[in-house]
């Protein structure tokens, strides 16, 4: 396996721990020797391989050094596993204090082959509270030959009198690139074609971890058939490929809702992890952002700068910011949704909803796709505003109706002002009135009247509600009525229609007002103030 046969085996083929390297190996240097060591960090970062050149470094038949020479018989001993005065005891397996006591009493023996006995503890969280405490002693006062080196990856769970009487040593996880750059250089030795975009996937896929970073790279070897591809590992890894993303920006940048959808489609044929791609989503929305305010830390022969610039150009630094959120948040949803293609496609439509239109008054279809940001949307509003209340003025004007037998005795169907006399004039309530509210004029004469009832409604319908706006009608005329009432598609011109235009545009001018008051712009920008529109009431 690789992660074996690339162990490091000195201090300077460890990579990116080059902090911890450079102390001990001034204390090496210097003879400056503490008797416990604790390593701590996550798995895969170097903790046991470590504590292993340090025994080499302490046992080398040359002395002291720094830099063991990896041939003497103390060297490859300990390479090889076979050292008798190099004890390793895994905590996770011997936690009780019998199997302490007795590595306890050992150590008191000088060393059989070697100048010290090291200890290595991996997992020495795992110890029980007795087992810590048997060994407290030997800690504080331990024989001159003895040292120990403590390995944890939880180090809270190691109580504080242990953590007292070590020398403590916080592993990193190790950059992606170093990772990336490790791996070139075994393939490089192995003699493996490979792809660079494929060992950044893999570099990504280990979360700091070189171990599984090697046990990645072996695993890509085999699927690869003998070499290591973008395209292999991306299948591998079940990795979304950037183009799905790169073609979505490019719609949303279009306010195309279908062909974001269609994309996400052929994402689902592929039976690609929609998690994974909203991760992946996250990922390209932060290189966008690097390549707006740093396009220097976007490297020149990057495969994907070309398009990572044509989205940078594509939104603004703000749009991308509030991309990034709804991304995480739609990752972070995404298991309470009815299954992973609905969480994703409603990412999808949620940041379609809240990108602003490019600084043009947006059409009926597009305002209807898209909803603008709280920070940008004082203009728009107003805009909005103007155009509702346009279209309450219009709808207050119903169309003239066709010509009929009657039409010398027809009344102008605007002449009564419907909407007036539903709101105003006539003594009717409760349900009677809601009918009438949900129906628009059709045609009015001086004894008949006939009233378009919105299919949505139609259940308001009844005969009692009927009588009682036919009785109301009589009364607020003086004389006899027929009502006809007729279910069937509504123009937007009942009094409840025209009533939520109006209101709306009330509501659209009031928040367009707060938004455009100095006081309110000035906490929103220099205090990242927000304005809780859902409180704004007009007056």
């Amino acid at each position: 396996a690789l992660a074996r046969k690339w162990r490091p085996q000195t201090f300077s083929e460890l990579v990116g721990q080059e902090h911890v390297v450079t102390a001990l190996t001034h204390a090496l240097e210097q003879g400056r020797l503490h008797h416990a060591y604790l390593f701590t960090g996550t798995r895969g970062v170097g903790k046991t391989t470590l504590a292993r050149i340090i025994a080499k470094a302490l046992n080398c038949e040359t002395g002291v050094t720094a830099t063991p020479c990896g041939v003497c018989a103390a060297c490859r001993e300990i390479d090889g596993g076979r050292f008798p005065d190099l004890v390793e005891l895994d905590a996770a397996s011997n936690t009780q204090v019998d199997n302490m006591r007795e590595l306890l009493e050992n150590a008191l023996y000088a060393p059989t082959a070697g100048r010290y006995k090291v200890y290595l503890i991996d997992e020495v969280h795992m110890l029980s509270r007795s087992a810590f405490n048997a060994m407290l002693k030997t800690l504080e006062e331990p024989p001159a030959h003895v040292k120990f080196i403590l390995a944890t990856t939880d180090p809270q769970k190691v109580p504080v009198t242990v953590l007292s009487r070590c020398l403590q040593f916080n592993l990193k996880q190790i950059p992606q690139p170093q990772i990336a750059g490790q791996l070139r250089k075994v393939l490089e030795a192995e003699g493996i074609a490979f792809e660079d975009a494929a060992l950044a996937l893999l570099a990504r896929a280990a979360q700091g971890s070189l171990r599984d970073a090697l046990s990645l790279l072996d695993q890509a070897i085999a699927h690869g058939g003998g070499q290591v591809t973008d395209t292999s590992v991306r299948a591998m890894l079940g990795t979304v490929d950037r183009g799905y993303l790169f073609t979505i920006l490019e719609a949303l940048a279009a306010g195309d809702g279908p062909a974001m959808i269609a994309e996400a489609d052929r994402m689902a044929a592929r039976s690609l992890s929609f998690e994974a791609a909203l991760q992946e989503l996250a990922t390209l929305l932060h290189r966008v952002a690097l390549m707006q305010a740093v396009p220097d830390a976007i490297d020149a022969n990057d495969p994907d700068r070309p398009r990572l610039a044509q989205a940078a150009g594509a939104f603004t630094p703000e749009e991308i910011q509030l991309l990034y959120q709804i991304a995480l948040h739609g990752r972070g949803d995404i298991g309470l949704a009815p299954d992973e293609y609905a969480g994703f496609t409603m990412t999808l439509m949620r940041m379609l909803a809240f990108v602003p239109e490019n600084g043009a008054v947006p059409s009926a279809g597009a305002a209807a796709r898209r909803v603008a940001r709280p920070a940008s949307a004082a203009p728009r509003r107003e805009r909005a505003a103007m155009e509702t209340a346009a279209a309450a003025t219009t709808a207050r004007q119903p169309a003239a109706p066709a010509p009929t037998a009657e039409s010398e005795n027809t009344v102008a169907v605007g002449g009564g002002d419907w909407l007036a006399l539903v709101n105003d004039a006539l003594k009717i309530g409760g349900m009677a009135k809601m009918l009438a509210q949900h129906c628009e004029l059709v045609s009015q004469t001086a004894d008949r009247i006939e009233l378009r009832l919105a299919e949505a409604h139609v259940h308001l319908m009844e005969k009692p509600y009927q009588d009682k706006l036919r009785a109301a009608l009589e009364a607020h005329y003086g004389r006899r009525m027929r009502l006809t009432i007729t279910a069937g598609p509504a123009t937007g011109n009942t009094p409840a229609e025209i009533g939520d235009r109006e209101r709306a545009a009330r509501q659209a001018q009031a928040i367009a007002a707060i938004e455009r008051d100095p006081f309110v712009r000035e906490m929103v920008e220099n205090f990242d103030a927000r304005v809780n529109e859902p409180t704004i009431k007009p007056l």
